[in-house]
């Protein structure tokens, strides 16, 4: 069995042998890397985030944009009739059913929202009312919740438009969800 100091002696060996070499000049070509090395800090948290995106139900944990408190939403999907839209915005079309979503964690949120739609067309409902919540727990921050659930509602099957509620169902921290008609209703 060695000792400490025969590893000691070993690295000052090697040292002297080296000592009287010179580095390389390398001829490297441009990968393009030089133009974000100011950004990889950025880059490679942005793809580490990526990596560990999570997928549940067929809802993804990433957010594609972040939304502000007060900020109105407005989604439906092409071929929904601009009549039928300004009918829900005003808030004359009804919902059949609601969820409310304060103090949900952004995992359990998901899950919720996730089986609530579910059950809903199940039972064939068509309006829904869901309530996220405007997030005024620090000002400037933006509004989690309400940026999960609208990019939630997009990837939902079967979700056909949605957009913020009126005041007396919850305004800006609520939305009007449409769902697509079953075949018997057709």
């Amino acid at each position: 069995m060695r000792d400490k100091s025969d590893y000691i002696s070993d690295l000052k060996a090697f040292r002297e042998a080296l000592s009287d070499v010179k580095p390389m000049a390398q001829k490297r070509a441009h990968t393009g890397q030089a133009r974000r090395n100011d950004q990889s800090a950025s880059y490679r948290r942005e793809k580490a985030q990526e990596a560990n995106e999570l997928i549940v139900d067929g809802l993804s944990s990433s957010l594609s944009k972040e939304m502000g408190a007060e900020e109105k939403v407005l989604f439906a999907l092409p071929g929904v009739q601009l009549k039928l839209l300004k009918r829900m915005q005003a808030g004359h079309l009804g919902w059949d059913a609601g969820v409310d979503l304060h103090g949900f964690s952004i995992d359990a949120a998901r899950e919720e929202l996730h089986s609530f739609v579910d059950e809903a067309k199940k039972r064939g409902l068509r309006g829904l009312l869901v309530v996220h919540g405007k997030a005024y727990t620090e000002p400037g921050k933006p509004a989690l919740l309400k940026s999960y659930v609208t990019d939630w509602l997009q990837q939902i099957e079967g979700v056909l438009a949605f957009c913020s509620a009126q005041p007396q169902d919850g305004g800006t921290g609520a939305l009007y969800v449409l769902l697509k008609r079953s075949r018997e209703e057709r």
